[in-house]
């Protein structure tokens, strides 16, 4: 099964007419596999992967950009987990943006996201990013009042003002050769119960639970619709939208490692070829080194 098959029907390029409700959280694309199978095509992926981020850090034009959104349990961190577990890790760094600082909070909403772009031949990934300020703010207005901006910025217009302030920096990046690929993991409000559950029941893992997850939840409708809007004004094929299924952790993953895969070989991604100075000199190094008495 080739995992680029995986990819078309969840990427989002144009987000007019996108609606949430067109993709199932269960959604597998049909595939049915035990959790050997799963591993093995995932291991597969992986290694696909690493090769790729080898030539993209040699050849060091390109930059890949990987933003993850999605409510509470969905999989962001495992998912970047298995995902990533094969890059090499001078070649990737892995960003979560968490509450703002106060210092954050007197600069632009942007300012922590962008002071945090990867550089040419590297790959950054966001746990969270920029568009907490389309999501998480818009559904607790109270979030925007402590972001010091003056009274007639924050008007209803913001929002919309916003989606076009991101697509405008995504488009920059783009034109900069910064590579934009963004997930949102779409989890069902079933399948979180049962995850937040497994949590408080696994000592191991209760550190992950926090009481503010249940006010996200209690918002669920409000945050569809946030994420909704967000995607739809907000999908380009600068930076396209994967609108991920989350139910099922093992098809996440793969849907994940297929998108980052496909991005990647559009590139065309080469290995530095020497220059005729270079060659001459390597041949050189070569002839003086079989001339060394062994």
């Amino acid at each position: 099964m080739k995992l680029a098959k995986l990819v078309k029907p969840f990427r989002v390029e144009n987000g007019r007419h996108f609606r949430l409700k067109q993709v199932d959280p269960a959604d597998t694309c049909g595939l049915s596999l035990d959790r050997d199978d799963a591993a093995e095509l995932l291991q597969e992926g992986v290694e696909r992967l690493a090769e790729f981020q080898e030539r993209l850090y040699a050849e060091r034009r390109w930059a890949l950009l990987v933003i993850f959104q999605a409510m509470d349990a969905a999989g962001k961190d495992s998912a970047i987990k298995h995902v990533m577990s094969g890059v090499n890790p001078q070649g990737c760094r892995v960003y979560s943006f968490r509450r703002p600082s106060e210092e954050e909070l007197d600069h632009d909403y942007m300012w922590r996201c962008m002071a945090r772009l990867p550089e040419r031949g590297h790959i950054g990934i966001f746990n969270r990013s920029y568009y907490e300020e389309t999501l998480a703010v818009r559904v607790h207005r109270e979030i925007l009042a402590n972001e010091h901006l003056p009274a007639q910025l924050a008007g209803p217009k913001i929002w919309q003002q916003r989606f076009d302030d991101i697509r405008g920096a995504e488009r920059y990046l783009a034109h900069n050769g910064i590579v934009i690929c963004k997930f949102f993991l779409h989890v069902s409000k079933a399948e979180q119960r049962k995850r937040f559950i497994a949590r408080l029941d696994e000592p191991d893992k209760q550190w992950k639970f926090e009481p503010a997850d249940l006010t996200a939840r209690q918002n669920w409708d409000s945050y569809m619709h946030a994420y909704e809007e967000t995607i739809r004004h907000t999908a380009t094929p600068e930076a396209p939208w994967h609108v991920v299924p989350a139910d099922n952790k093992w098809f996440t993953r793969l849907a994940v490692v297929a998108a980052l895969i496909q991005r990647l070989k559009s590139l065309d991604l080469q290995y530095p070829q020497p220059s005729p100075l270079l060659r001459r000199k390597l041949k050189s190094a070569r002839a003086a080194l079989e001339a060394e008495k062994r």
